[in-house]
């Protein structure tokens, strides 16, 4: 199935080049790996290289590279030992995080540290996303 037909809701809302991104990744995964899960996580290793979720979409990061610790080593493995930061550039310096944290209103964000700012990116674009659908 073509990855249109199969793109996720934050990316429709996402800019063109974001789409196209996230296709292109996902075309090719499929045709190596087959429809299914593994396409669709190699599809966002790619998308978040270079754009990162802010709310319900994706926008362009001003820097290439792993948005965080997992993506830097994929073969690390996945799941509860290998957390990924959901598309937040977790690599990014502590006041791009709290730049984000304040385009999204995020209260407290002046106390938290750059861990937290990630953690509370990361609930706030979940709640953004289950909001838009």
């Amino acid at each position: 199935m073509p990855a249109r037909d199969e793109m996720p809701s934050t990316l429709r809302r996402s800019p063109e080049e974001a789409r196209r991104t996230w296709a292109k990744a996902h075309d090719a995964a499929v045709e190596t790996y087959g429809e299914g899960e593994r396409a669709h996580r190699t599809a966002y290793a790619t998308l978040k290289r270079t754009f990162e979720k802010v709310g319900d979409h994706w926008e362009p990061k001003p820097s290439r590279g792993p948005s965080d610790r997992q993506a830097a080593n994929p073969r690390a493995g996945r799941g509860e030992d290998h957390p990924t930061a959901e598309g937040v550039d977790a690599n990014a310096p502590r006041r791009r995080l709290y730049e984000r944290a304040r385009q999204l209103d995020i209260p407290g964000r002046s106390s938290m540290t750059k861990e937290e700012l990630v953690e509370a990116l990361k609930k706030e674009n979940r709640s953004r996303t289950r909001r838009a659908r």
